[in-house]
């Protein structure tokens, strides 16, 4: 029998998560319009200026106006925008820009929260994948993916001339006196292209098993006229160069494969003595409570749930399921890499950046 004790705790227990609950459905409301507002401009459009109409700033953005109001009040009521009822104008506070427009090398919160919007639009095969089981549609996760990428290229270029590039020593140099570079994962070609643009002396190869991205990548680096980048459809385990490359990167790919020691492994190869690994991967321990930690958690798990879908060999290996920070450092150890570094960087709150070299000798 319940004491009166035990029905109060249990009342305010009910009370506090229906609470949380109404909170959660408001912020995930919230989340997909901060989603929209990063895709629109309009971020970008509050940022340029002290404050203005629904009118101006439709304008400024050349959206509806309509719609553009219904946007404005719902960050309004979440407590992003203020409003001055008098003149009624929307102005963006410069703490909530300094976060939202990525200035002063903040986190990129804009591809944070379309994280939250690409998991929506593939909310029906998430659905069949935990009834049936994976993978998710060829080619759908990549896709919608390598769109979020493009949304966000500016943004992103700066942070991989601001903070990634620079945390290995000369690499800078070397790239501008020239040396072979290879992206496994490229995608449609972003990364690559603008290295290419920046670097004429360097060449620039990347493997991807997307045709369709891979189509898409060839396509724009013709558009730009660029003879020092090439793009190939490939099993990013299939790598066959031996001795072939200065530096090899791998941005947040390694957990979608379904044999990522292989992958590691066929990088070590195709490496040039002394040549170098970039690997940017999913700052994800193997213990929980490290990872519960992480001021973004739940989007942590719910990205890795999310890619574990999309590997489309589950069965034939363990690895991916268990990819990890811990893993990943241990594999390079053991493939032979030495000299290898895990860098957190600001602008980037959901990832590690592993810089790893080959020896120049076997007695090295």
């Amino acid at each position: 029998m319940m004491t009166d004790t035990a029905l109060t705790v249990g009342l305010e227990t009910f009370t506090h998560f229906e609470d949380r609950l109404q909170q959660m459905i408001n912020q995930g409301s919230l989340t997909l319009m901060l989603s929209i507002g990063f895709r629109t401009g309009l971020f970008e459009v509050l940022g340029s200026v002290d404050a203005a109409t629904c009118e101006e700033i439709a304008a400024r953005a050349g959206l509806q106006t309509r719609y553009v109001e219904d946007w404005l009040t719902v960050m309004h009521t979440g407590g992003i925008l203020e409003y001055d009822p008098l003149f009624q104008t929307y102005r963006l506070p410069l703490e909530q820009a300094a976060l939202l427009l990525q200035r002063g090398g903040t986190h990129s919160y804009a591809t944070s929260v379309q994280w939250v919007s690409l998991s929506g639009k593939l909310e029906d095969e998430i659905v069949s994948c935990f009834r049936a089981g994976g993978p998710l549609p060829a080619d759908l996760l990549t896709q919608l993916q390598s769109q979020l990428l493009e949304d966000h290229s500016v943004s992103i270029m700066n942070g991989l001339f601001k903070h990634v590039l620079p945390i290995i020593p000369s690499l800078i140099m070397q790239l501008c006196e020239g040396s072979d570079v290879l992206e496994l994962g490229c995608g449609s070609g972003q990364t690559l292209i603008e290295l290419a643009r920046t670097f004429p002396a360097s060449r620039f190869v990347g493997y991807d098993s997307s045709a369709f991205l891979i189509d898409k990548a060839r396509r724009s680096a013709d558009d730009e006229q660029l003879e020092n980048v090439t793009f190939i459809q490939r099993d990013l385990a299939e790598i066959h160069a031996i001795e072939a490359f200065d530096l090899i990167m791998a941005f947040d790919v390694l957990q979608d494969q379904s044999r990522p020691i292989r992958v590691l492994d066929q990088v070590f190869t195709a490496l040039r003595p002394e040549g170098t690994f970039l690997m940017q991967d999913l700052a994800r321990s193997r213990h929980r409570e490290i990872n519960l930690q992480h001021p973004l958690a739940a989007l942590l798990y719910s990205i890795s749930c999310l890619r574990s879908m999309a590997i489309t060999e589950p069965d034939q290996s363990a690895d991916s399921s268990r990819w990890c920070q811990e893993m990943a450092l241990q594999t390079l150890e053991e493939i032979g890499f030495t000299a290898i570094d895990v860098h957190a960087l600001p602008h980037d709150l959901v990832s590690d950046y592993l810089i790893a070299r080959k020896p120049g000798s076997p007695a090295s």
